[in-house]
C-alpha cells in the first residue's frame, strides 16, 4: 500500500504538509525496493531520513505550536517524544548484517502509527493553525 497525503490527511498548514509529503516519499520508496526485493539496499538511507525527519518534523511542528499558543502542545509533544524513542529502539535492533523482514515490517507499522497520528492529531493542529 502506498502512502499518499490525501486530502483526509492534509492540515491545511504549508510546512507541515510539505513535510508530511516528504515522508511518504520516502517510505514509498523503501516499500518499492522492498516490493522488488532491495529492501535490504534502501533500508539505511530510509533510516536516516526518518531519524532526521522526525527531529527536523517534530521540532517545525512544536515552534509552530508554541508560537500559537496550541492548547493541546503538551500531549502532541509527548506523542513526538515517544514516538522517536520508539523508532530509534526500532533502528538499534537491526542487525548488522541488514535488517529482517521482522524489522521491515516494525519500521512500517511505526509509520504507520504515524500516519494515525497525521489523520486525527495533525489535523487538529492544522484547524486551529488555519484559524489564526
Amino acid at each position: 500500500m502506498k502512502y499518499e497525503l490525501t486530502k483526509a490527511l492534509e492540515t491545511g498548514n504549508a510546512i507541515i504538509d510539505k513535510e508530511h509529503r516528504e515522508l511518504f516519499r520516502a517510505v514509498n520508496s523503501l516499500m518499492d525496493a522492498c516490493s522488488k526485493g532491495q529492501g535490504r539496499a534502501a533500508i539505511e538511507p530510509t533510516i536516516k531520513f526518518l531519524l532526521d525527519y522526525v527531529n527536523k518534523h517534530f521540532s517545525h511542528e512544536e515552534e509552530l505550536q508554541q508560537k500559537y499558543k496550541y492548547p493541546n502542545i503538551a500531549a502532541h509533544k509527548q506523542f513526538h517524544i515517544g514516538y522517536t524513542r520508539r523508532l530509534k529502539e526500532i533502528v538499534n535492533a537491526i542487525p548488522a548484517a541488514g535488517p529482517t523482514v521482522m524489522n521491515l515490517s516494525s519500521i512500517n507499522n511505526h509509520i504507520a502509527a504515524l500516519v494515525t497520528h497525521i489523520r486525527t492529531e495533525d489535523k487538529k493542529l492544522g484547524a486551529f493553525l488555519n484559524g489564526k
